[in-house]
């Protein structure tokens, strides 16, 4: 069975390629929700602006995809709120030498 924490699981086996950091821990993924055989992700990038974006999107899909009983997943961009480096994770921080 497909739950939260195993989409989360699979979701930091994703990268933005900029920053050496996955997304769940840059503090990019918003909300995950799961039912039954459907995913559904809401995430940002750290611009709106960002090149990248199908790039991740993408990635986010085919990583969910690969989870054992998804048959559909769904990736949707959110703008609000904006993301700040407040949102990375105490692991991320460390990862990236950032104190506080």
């Amino acid at each position: 069975m497909v739950t939260k924490e195993s989409v989360l699981e699979v979701l930091k086996e994703c990268y933005d390629p900029e920053i050496p950091l996955n997304i769940v821990d840059l503090g990019l993924v918003y909300g995950v929700d799961v039912s039954e055989e459907r995913v559904r992700v809401q995430m940002t990038l750290t611009a709106p602006g960002c090149p990248l974006h199908s790039t991740i999107s993408n990635d986010v899909k085919k990583r969910v995809l690969s989870l054992k009983g998804v048959k559909d997943a769904q990736v949707d961009m959110v703008w609000e709120p904006r993301w700040t480096a407040e949102r990375i994770s105490p692991e991320g921080k460390k990862i990236l030498g950032i104190s506080r």
